[in-house]
């Protein structure tokens, strides 16, 4: 099968397309035959080498997918040959053909989705699930804030906080950004590079400030975002690409809470909890994954420069096997 591999940590030019041997499932296990490859921001930093944890050598990047059951391990019960499904984290990779899995990381695609939103369920809607429910415990009534809520974890949290029964401000560097985050639920879309920003956010909240922040780029926001907290404010930090500065007496006035997190920190029993909220979401059309490039899985790099660049995403960056 046709596979992209990493030989060596660096930047998008390691990503190699090769023809690798197929997978077969082990006990346990089912292989996946992949009809669309979901591209996060995290994919870029293992291959570059900075993130904690380092595969071995080489490799087959990704984590999230969808596609159809080819085959199963002699005792696995409960999906069948065929079967549509997403994946969420393999145990070969999933930018190939096929991707070996742990029947814990295959679950339900809902006939109303296309593969190609079914690649950016995984890590996008189970972080922002876990960031907005089991951190900041987001109430209904509360107010949230999505900085960068135009990317595949902006867009989730948007949805995920409007079903909640919050007030729910995005925000976005583009008019296009802004115009898709307003249509995938928000009651307000803002302009993050806006001057006056706090005032707008002030106006909104009649002078309280946010109760919640889903914060993607803290080494950028975090030291503001203290700021425009109400009292026993949260922001959650699930996204960061260095250090920052900030002033610890703005949490301490506002008894703040900052809260950081990875869904690769998350329990086995926490991680099937999020997906069967998310498979009945899916079902249900609370939860609609956007697409906003598709490209083949030979251009494995130009897709990790467009995850990546500065401008914001628009929808989910997926690959087509």
């Amino acid at each position: 099968m046709k596979a992209i591999r990493v030989h060596q940590f660096g930047g998008p030019e390691q990503l190699k397309l090769e023809n690798i041997s197929d997978v077969h499932p082990g006990p346990g296990q089912v292989v996946v035959k992949i009809h669309a490859i979901g591209v996060n921001p995290f994919d870029t930093y293992i291959r570059s080498g900075a993130y904690a944890i380092k595969p071995q050598l080489p490799y087959t990047p990704g984590a999230d997918a969808a596609g159809v059951i080819a085959s199963v391990g002699s005792d696995v019960k409960g999906v069948n040959v065929g079967q549509r499904v997403y994946v969420a984290g393999t145990v070969s990779g999933a930018y190939a053909e096929q991707a070996l899995c742990q029947q814990a990381q295959v679950h339900p695609l809902a006939k109303n989705l296309a593969f190609q939103q079914g690649a950016g369920v995984g890590v996008p809607y189970a972080t922002a699930y876990r960031a907005l429910f089991h951190k900041a415990e987001v109430k209904p009534g509360e107010s949230v804030l999505v900085h960068g809520a135009s990317g595949g974890t902006g867009i989730a949290a948007v949805q995920l906080a409007r079903a909640r029964g919050a007030v729910v401000i995005g925000t976005a560097g583009t008019d296009e950004g802004r115009k898709l985050v307003l249509k995938e639920g928000a009651h307000y879309a803002l302009d993050h590079h806006a001057a006056d920003l706090p005032e707008q956010l002030a106006k909104l909240t009649e002078g309280k400030g946010v109760d919640v922040i889903v914060e993607m780029l803290a080494n950028k926001n975090l030291g503001k975002d203290l700021t425009l907290l109400a009292k026993l404010g949260r922001v959650v930090v699930v996204g960061s690409r260095g250090s920052v500065d900030l002033n610890p007496r703005e949490a301490m006035v506002r008894d703040a809470k900052i809260l950081g997190m990875t869904i690769l920190n998350a329990p086995p029993e926490e991680i099937a909890g999020i997906h069967s909220a998310l498979v009945a979401g899916l079902e249900n059309g609370t939860l609609r994954p956007v697409i906003g490039q598709e490209l083949p899985l030979m251009e494995a790099a130009h897709a990790h420069e467009e995850v990546m660049k500065p401008s914001g995403a628009h929808g989910k960056i997926v690959l087509i096997p």
